[in-house]
Formats: C-alpha cells, sequence, structure tokens
C-alpha cells in the first residue's frame, strides 16, 4: 500500500471518529502539512466521501452523510463490539423492529474474517439482555444523533415530552446515555435551567443539532451512578407515599443530596418527600434513611400499612429474643 494511500485511510478513520477537526490538529496527527490534509480530503472525496470543510480560524473538517454509505473503517474490537450490539439490539424493543437489526448484523458478519466471527460467537453467548418486563419503544434514530452529540460535546435542541404529557423544547448539553431498568436515560446540563437533568430517550421526539461545542462538566462515573438510579426511582411505582419529617428542606437537601429531588417545604420545619417502589418492601427502604433522631410521618397505603406493622412487629421480637446457639 503506497504512502498516500495509507494516508488517505488514517485520515478517513480520524474523520469517523469525530464529528469536526481543525485542519492544524489534522495535520499535527498525520505528521503533514495542512496543504498535504487539502489533497488528501481532495481524494477522499473523489472516492465517494462527502468531507465539509470551513474556512477560519475556527475552520477544518467533517465527514458528511451523503446520499450512499461509503465503506466504513474498523479495527477489529470495533467490529466484534458492533456485531454484538447488534444481536443484543434486535431483542430489544427499536422502532422497525428487529428484521432491520438481523439484516445489518448478517451484513457485517458475512465480511467478518473467521477468528472474529468465533469472537463474537463466543462473547454474544455470554451476552443476555433482560426481557422480565417490556422496554420502552425508542427511535435509534434519536439514540444515534444523542450518542454523536454526547460524544462530540455538542449542544443539542430536544423536543421532551415528561410523564405528564407536557411538551417543551430543551437545551442541553449531553453528557452521557446509559441503558437502565429497560429503559435508555440521557444525563445532560439543561442550559434553562442551570442544572443537571436525566431525560428518557423514549420521550424525545426529535434532536436538532445547533454544531456549538461545549466544554465538559467534571462528573465522576459515581456521580453518573447515582443519577441514573435517580432518574429509574422516578418512574411510575405500584406503591407510592409521603414522608413528611421534622427537618427544614434546606438540612433535608444537605443531608440526602441529589436523592432529595422531589422535597418539597412543608412548613418552616418540615419538609415532604415522595417515596415508592414496586412493593412495600421496595417503598419502605426510604424511610431508612430519615436522619437518625429525626421524627416524621407517612401516608404508607393500605393494606401495605398492615404489612408493614406485621413485618416490624416479628423483627422486633427477632431482635428482643435470645440469639439462636451457634453453629460452630
Amino acid at each position: 500500500m503506497s504512502d498516500t494511500t495509507s494516508r488517505a485511510l488514517s485520515l478517513l478513520n480520524l474523520l469517523q471518529t469525530h464529528r469536526h477537526w481543525p485542519g492544524n490538529e489534522l495535520a499535527a496527527r498525520l505528521g503533514v502539512t495542512e496543504r498535504t490534509v487539502r489533497r488528501d480530503v481532495d481524494r477522499l472525496r473523489e472516492l465517494g466521501y462527502r468531507v465539509e470543510s470551513t474556512p477560519g480560524a475556527a475552520g477544518g473538517y467533517r465527514l458528511e452523510a451523503g446520499s450512499a454509505v461509503p465503506p466504513l473503517l474498523l479495527t477489529d474490537d470495533e467490529a466484534v463490539t458492533m456485531a454484538i450490539g447488534l444481536r443484543v439490539a434486535a431483542t430489544q424493543q427499536l422502532v422497525g423492529g428487529s428484521e432491520v437489526t438481523l439484516t445489518a448484523l448478517a451484513k457485517l458478519e458475512q465480511v467478518l474474517p473467521a477468528a472474529l466471527r468465533r469472537r463474537v460467537n463466543a462473547l454474544a453467548a455470554s451476552v443476555q439482555p433482560t426481557t422480565s418486563r417490556p422496554a420502552s419503544v425508542i427511535s435509534p434514530v434519536v439514540l444515534g444523533e444523542l450518542a454523536l452529540a454526547a460524544r462530540d460535546h455538542e449542544r443539542v435542541r430536544l423536543r421532551y415530552v415528561d410523564r405528564e404529557g407536557v411538551e417543551s423544547v430543551r437545551r442541553v448539553e449531553p453528557h452521557v446515555l446509559s441503558p437502565a431498568d429497560r429503559n435508555w436515560y440521557l444525563l445532560c446540563w439543561d442550559l434553562e435551567r442551570d442544572d443537571w437533568r436525566t431525560l428518557r430517550v423514549d420521550r424525545i421526539d426529535s434532536v436538532e443539532h445547533t454544531r456549538v461545542l461545549f466544554a465538559p462538566r467534571d462528573l465522576s462515573e459515581e456521580e453518573v451512578q447515582e443519577r441514573i438510579l435517580l432518574a429509574t426511582s422516578w418512574s411510575p411505582q405500584k406503591i407510592e407515599a409521603d414522608v413528611v419529617m421534622d427537618l427544614p428542606i434546606e438540612r433535608m437537601r444537605e443531608y440526602f443530596g441529589i436523592w432529595a429531588d422531589g422535597a418539597v417545604a412543608e412548613d418552616e420545619a418540615r419538609t415532604r418527600w415522595p417515596i415508592g417502589g414496586s412493593d412495600w418492601r421496595e417503598a419502605v427502604y426510604g424511610m431508612f434513611y430519615v436522619p437518625p433522631g429525626v421524627e416524621y410521618t407517612t401516608d404508607f397505603p393500605e393494606p401495605h400499612r398492615a404489612e408493614l406493622r406485621e413485618a416490624l412487629g416479628r423483627l422486633i421480637r427477632a431482635l428482643d429474643a435470645p440469639a439462636p446457639a451457634s453453629r460452630f
């Protein structure tokens, strides 16, 4: 393979991994001049790749979508990951059904070398997506556009419908996409609310790219997981109740952090906080996080209230009774 061809392929690989590249940065990555980059871009255009160039100090290059799909450059690991992802996606509720996913998988596996096909088969056999409850139906187009925006740190406008059916337009900075509890969630910085928000992807109707880039905000992996977990807990629950604790809302928020979401001031000295779960055991879990020494009341519903009282009575009797003899 000639140096010119090898360099053009390296350039194509870079263009496929980022939405926008400044010309000087591409030249530095390839170890050539910006003039050489321009010539290599012209070669890619002759091969059918639509490479858009923008002039000026902030100018550069980006790979645009065309009327047909040009060849893609994938590493071995990328090809294996894509094939496994398609197999898993075929079992999920994407708009268009599993047929489109399976035809894409067939085309990909047809060109995989035998060694990579064996890797796909071995890894995919250990990937068992959960199907105990139906997942929400999402658009793969919306999911893909959000993934690109999060990867490239690009602000987007979303048309979003909340759980009450109220539609709004959100200007956000996408941080990460995460599957959880059979749904997909977008953790993003909401520019209007000046705070983090976690949005259900199946409630996003459309994504509009702004081409405005942003500097990512610091957020640890633990904080990301906690915010996603919090978002899943806000889904409609079989059992819902309120806890009214003898704690001013400012102190309550200091103690609970992001888990204070949804809490409101009952009065100057008390805070109302919603709890819930799929059964009374899950719903009561939140009560155990009320700070030590803080009294509270709850409207925990019947018959679950009686079930909880009976379970607590047995627990108290077990704690008061002599401990059983040791097994050893």
